[in-house]
């Protein structure tokens, strides 16, 4: 791994959050009995804390669960102030082999070439393994971007290649031209990154003033577009699997539903212990119960 980009991940990691952010983080990692919690998304980039705040808690251990990450949902009073998070959560070890391309999975590797910051750790040993896996990322992106961008072209053009495929190798429903409101929204994130993801990956390339021409061989970019083949065709079956599971294994599922539909609608429904337990089973009087409020407020 290129001691350049190395650093560069290193510093933009540890990037600072706001107090409550970390409190949270550490509070997470403790209940979970996590190693290191990543926290990312546009709360990052703002500072607000406002809405859901988006955490990847990471596991010590071989992972648990084929189908992966758990998602759940979290509330917590911190100085005065209800916080929320939705937290994602797998080992360690099946972090850092997503993020290397080693597994059939798209979704880390893409998340974590987009900015992110180490939050907590439980030592220099786990934040160090953190780096190296947040490195990777960076050249699994930057190896396939190669493959797909132009012969030719600014490092946006390659980074907009990647993500107009990852995002449509996803069970997702994105705007059109999603990936340049990502680019513009990271522009400092993204600058320079992709020459450094290359170095480190061992493609050649050249400068001519703002466009990158890298020199990828007509035999490896066969086998890197092979490799890609594989894992876009099986990217919305493996989301769709995992939405499947999440509608059994969302940790407080009916309180992150109940929290959204009071923010979108006005209309607060009572989490009752059954909801809780059975959110599933409890939709149809829920359903009801909001049918009804919805009534009240037009007559009343």
């Amino acid at each position: 791994m290129s001691d350049t980009l190395h650093g560069r991940v290193a510093a933009s990691l540890a990037a600072d959050v706001r107090g409550e952010v970390a409190g949270f983080a550490q509070a997470l990692a403790r209940e979970a009995g996590a190693d290191v919690v990543l926290f990312y998304g546009s709360n990052l980039r703002t500072g607000s804390l406002d809405g859901v705040l988006d955490f990847y808690l990471l596991l010590p251990g071989r992972q648990q669960e084929r189908i992966w990450p758990r998602v759940g949902y979290h509330e917590r009073e911190i100085e005065g102030m209800v916080l929320r998070a939705k937290t994602a959560t797998l080992s360690l070890e099946q972090f850092a082999k997503a993020a290397a391309g080693r597994s059939r999975d798209t979704t880390i590797w893409a998340r974590f070439v987009q900015p992110s910051a180490l939050v907590w750790a439980r030592d220099e040993g786990v934040r160090g393994q953190v780096v190296e896996a947040v490195a990777s990322a960076a050249v699994t992106a930057g190896t396939l971007a190669a493959a797909l961008g132009p012969a030719k072209g600014p490092a946006n053009t390659y980074w907009k290649a990647l993500f107009r495929e990852t995002y449509a190798a996803e069970f997702r429903v994105e705007p059109p031209g999603r990936e340049d409101s990502i680019l513009a929204a990271n522009e400092a994130h993204f600058h320079g990154l992709l020459p450094l993801a290359w170095e480190a990956a061992g493609i050649a390339f050249e400068r001519s003033g703002d466009e990158l021409v890298p020199h990828v061989e007509a035999a490896e970019r066969r086998r890197i577009l092979r490799w890609w083949t594989t894992r876009r065709r099986l990217g919305k079956p493996l989301n769709i699997l995992r939405l499947a599971k999440a509608t059994t294994t969302f940790d407080n599922a009916a309180a992150y539903g109940a929290w959204k539909l009071e923010r979108h609608t006005g209309i607060a429904l009572e989490v009752t212990p059954f909801r809780a337990r059975h959110p599933l089973l409890a939709m149809p009087g829920a359903a009801y119960e909001l049918w009804r409020a919805r009534r009240k407020k037009r007559t009343g």
